[in-house]
């Protein structure tokens, strides 16, 4: 506040804002509400982007990308892939029709450190869909 960050300001509250309902809520899964706050602005930028809001965009990438600060880092490709086959051996899964047993298997093992688009990509791909 003191050096003059708006901006910053806002974001950080409005994160600590959802925290605090999230708590109230009984949750108090942290990590997925930076995860989800970080989603809620992606997803703004991208409709400000298609509305030809440029200006609008580029705060919520901002914002997006100060969460994302909060947030640990990813797993690599590597380990999602190991996460990937071992839950595909766990699940006996053989078809593209396996996919739900499967990613509900992915997305425990990952703890949250993996997007689910991304987990659902890696296990279309080794189900062969």
């Amino acid at each position: 506040m003191k050096a003059g960050e708006k901006d910053l300001v806002g974001a950080l509250r409005l994160v600590a804002s959802e925290l605090q309902k999230d708590a109230k809520e009984g949750d108090g899964d942290e990590l997925a509400v930076l995860r989800r706050e970080r989603k809620r602005r992606l997803e703004a930028k991208a409709q400000f982007e298609l509305g030809n809001r440029p200006d609008l965009a580029a705060r919520e990438a901002a914002e997006a990308e100060l969460i994302a600060r909060y947030l640990p880092a990813d797993l690599d490709d590597e380990q999602l892939q190991q996460i990937v086959a071992d839950a595909i051996a766990q699940a006996g899964a053989t078809t593209p029709k396996d996919i739900g047993p499967v990613m509900k298997i992915v997305m425990q093992r990952a703890g949250g450190l993996v997007d689910g688009k991304r987990a659902s990509a890696a296990v279309r791909t080794a189900l062969g869909a």
